[in-house]
């Protein structure tokens, strides 16, 4: 941990617990390690821009543990089979199925495409990989291992080749069903998202499958003593987090979206297994809103990612970089919902501009000697300490960027003589510059960019989006498409360079 951040923790770091309601001090199960467990993205279409919010905030967070030198596994899974249509446990297709079957393709052809793409989105966004990505898909024998521990353990039943938790039965014993998202079981019987055709293999409707009988036109399907068909989708999460975290871990991250019922019957499922809670902390991240509204296709009210950043869409009149949209989401509580609109995208980029403005222009001055310990010593070393603090209080991002653009406002006025090196000592001039660079590039994420000669931001976006395209190609070994983006970029005087620090590029 960096010396002069440990006066800064001795009130702790501190997380909003989703299933306490409270704030709380984080204490590690592990002394300076950290296990935590982010739901990852079901693989069968583009990542939507809510999705990507989702990962940008835990990326943040992620950031700023390593940063306060815990040492992190970070565990974020892939969905690559269970997760039917409308949530329901039967009598529905799961969603990666029926995009095989709609576009004549084998399941995995859809989840190699939409997961390579996911990885090429989150490249785009600077989101540090997670240490361990696991798939559904390469763990059905330690999902049919926990469907047989919960049924050993009394907590689940066999019906007609699919298996159930039971609900009643685990509220009876251990009263917790409900506890993280507030629903209480007898409300869920209006509730229910499942098929009524399906009840009656249920004892109660809040009941939910930990293992579907397939039907004979499922495309995945595996072998497990009650039948060949698939686990639920709740059941991986439970066991993936379990097989790389331990029983026990200390945070499992996710959307606001998942509380119900994904992660409540993970708890649950964790319960019926292994006797106890899966993690210490829930951090949950809430929804982004498109011009104040919930998004959806069906009313127009969408955007996804790429739209962002040519600025085709009928909500834009611009064009914005990834390093602006990701500024833009820092500027919300992780917790918070973030309303995006084209004025707040624009306050946005404006925002970034003026930070990395001013990080140059810190960066290059030289402190001429002489100066003490004044007022401006004091009030900047305080500016500093306060963008920590925030940082501590549940990862709030808001606060701390508005304690570096008071600190913004000091290096412009060093810069315009309106403040004198008189009052600075060298020591924290050294301290600010190292703030800076610590928390725009190691803590936030954010990245230098290259804005072209409109203003819009985009060439570095877009530059960094085919590249990446281009290495998925190469990667798959799809040589056409691979030389079809070079002879693309060579027709426009852009030069590719692979060389063992990686990829650049170059005009002309």
């Amino acid at each position: 941990m960096n010396p002069y951040l440990c006066t800064l923790m001795k009130n702790g770091l501190q997380l909003f617990n989703s299933y306490t309601g409270k704030k709380e001090v984080f204490t590690p199960i592990h002394e300076g390690q950290v296990g935590i467990y982010v739901c990852g993205p079901t693989v069968y279409s583009d990542v939507h821009l809510g999705n990507c919010r989702t990962f940008v905030s835990f990326d943040v967070i992620f950031r700023y543990l390593q940063y306060l030198g815990y040492k992190v596994r970070y565990v974020r899974n892939i969905t690559d089979v269970g997760h039917l249509e409308g949530d329901a446990d039967s009598n529905a297709e799961d969603k990666i199925s029926k995009k095989a079957r709609l576009e004549q393709l084998e399941p995995m052809q859809i989840v190699q495409h939409y997961m390579n793409g996911f990885h090429d989105m989150m490249r785009v966004f600077n989101t540090l990989p997670p240490h361990i990505e696991p798939r559904a898909t390469g763990h059905i024998v330690e999902q049919i291992e926990m469907v047989q521990a919960i049924l050993d353990n009394g907590l689940a039943y066999e019906a007609n080749g699919s298996v159930y938790f039971d609900t009643l039965k685990f509220a009876e014993q251990h009263g917790v069903y409900g506890a993280l998202s507030g629903r209480k079981i007898e409300d869920l019987i209006a509730e229910s998202r499942d098929n009524l055709k399906n009840q009656d293999e249920k004892r109660h409707p809040s009941d939910f499958a930990i293992w579907i009988k397939a039907a004979p036109e499922h495309l995945m399907r595996w072998t497990a003593p009650w039948s060949v068909g698939f686990p639920g989708w709740h059941l991986e999460c439970s066991v993936m987090s379990t097989k790389y975290l331990g029983e026990k871990f200390d945070i499992h991250g996710g959307g606001n979206d998942l509380k119900f019922p994904h992660h409540e019957n993970e708890i649950a499922q964790n319960y019926g297994a292994c006797g106890h809670a899966p993690c210490n902390y829930w951090l949950h991240a809430n929804m982004l809103l498109l011009n104040g509204k919930k998004m959806a296709k069906s009313d127009g009210n969408s955007i996804m990612p790429g739209e962002l950043f040519t600025g085709q869409s009928p909500h834009l009149t611009k064009a914005y970089s990834p390093m602006v949209v990701r500024f833009f989401m820092l500027q919300s509580h992780y917790s918070s919902t973030l309303d995006l609109t084209d004025d707040a995208l624009q306050a946005g980029e404006k925002g970034y501009r003026r930070l990395m403005e001013a990080q140059k222009l810190l960066q290059a001055m030289a402190h001429p000697g002489g100066g003490s310990a004044g007022t401006l010593d004091k009030e900047i070393n305080a500016a500093i300490e306060q963008a920590f603090a925030d940082m501590s209080d549940d990862f709030n991002t808001p606060k701390a960027l508005a304690s570096l653009f008071e600190l913004v406002t000091k290096v412009n006025s060093l810069k315009g003589g309106q403040l004198s090196f008189n009052d600075l000592t060298d020591a924290t001039l050294d301290r600010l510059k190292q703030t800076f660079n610590d928390f725009i590039f190691t803590i936030f994420g954010l990245q230098e960019e290259n804005f072209d000669s409109s203003g819009d931001g985009v060439v570095d976006g877009l530059m960094q989006l085919i590249l990446d395209m281009r290495q998925t190609a190469r990667t798959n070994k799809d040589w056409g498409t691979s030389d079809k983006i070079r002879d693309a970029l060579k027709e426009l005087d852009i030069v590719v360079k692979d060389g063992k620090d990686g990829v650049t590029w170059t005009k002309g």
